[in-house]
C-alpha cells in the first residue's frame, strides 16, 4: 500500500510501490484526466504537478512521492488560481483532438507558478517538451501568454 497526497487529499492505494504514478492515478484512484501517451516521459501527455513542478507521471514511481503534493488536471477545474489559464485555453481555441491538453495545461500551470510573467522564449522552451499531434503550438503559446497577462490584471 502507498499513501499519497493528491489534489489536497490523503489517498491510499493498494499497488506495488514501484508502480508509475500515472497508473496509480488512473487505475487505483480513478483520476483519468492524466493521459498515457508514450510511457517513456517524452510526450508530456501524463504531466502532473508535484510540489508545483511539472513531472512526467508515466516514469515517476509512486513511492518516490512520499511527503510530496501531487496535483492533477482534475484539481485545476475548481481552482480560482487557474481559471485564467483554463479560460485562455478556451479563448485561444487551443484544443482540437484534446488528448494532449491535460499535460499541456499542467505544464503551463507549473511554468506560471514559477514565473508569473514568462518571456515568449521561456514559454516556448517550457512547452517544447509536450507534443501536440494537431500542431496547435502557436495557440498554446498564445494561451499561456494570455493567462499570464490576465493573472497580472
Amino acid at each position: 500500500m502507498i499513501v499519497l497526497k493528491v489534489n489536497g487529499e490523503t489517498r491510499r492505494a493498494e499497488v506495488d510501490p514501484e508502480t508509475p504514478l500515472l497508473w496509480v492515478l488512473r487505475d487505483a484512484l480513478e483520476l483519468t484526466g492524466t493521459k498515457f501517451g508514450c510511457g517513456r516521459g517524452l510526450c508530456g501527455a501524463c504531466t502532473v504537478l508535484v510540489d508545483g513542478e511539472a513531472v512526467r507521471s508515466c516514469v515517476t514511481p509512486a513511492n518516490a512521492l512520499a511527503g510530496r503534493s501531487v496535483t492533477t488536471i482534475e484539481a485545476l477545474a475548481g481552482s480560482p488560481e487557474h481559471q485564467a489559464l483554463i479560460q485562455a485555453w478556451v479563448d485561444n481555441q487551443v484544443a482540437q483532438c484534446g488528448y494532449c491538453q491535460p499535460g499541456q495545461i499542467m505544464t503551463a500551470a507549473g511554468l506560471l507558478g514559477r514565473k508569473p510573467n514568462p518571456t515568449d522564449g521561456e514559454i516556448v522552451a517550457e512547452m517544447a517538451g509536450n507534443l501536440c499531434r494537431c500542431g496547435t503550438y502557436n495557440r498554446i503559446c498564445r494561451a499561456v501568454r494570455s493567462a499570464a497577462d490576465a493573472r497580472r490584471g
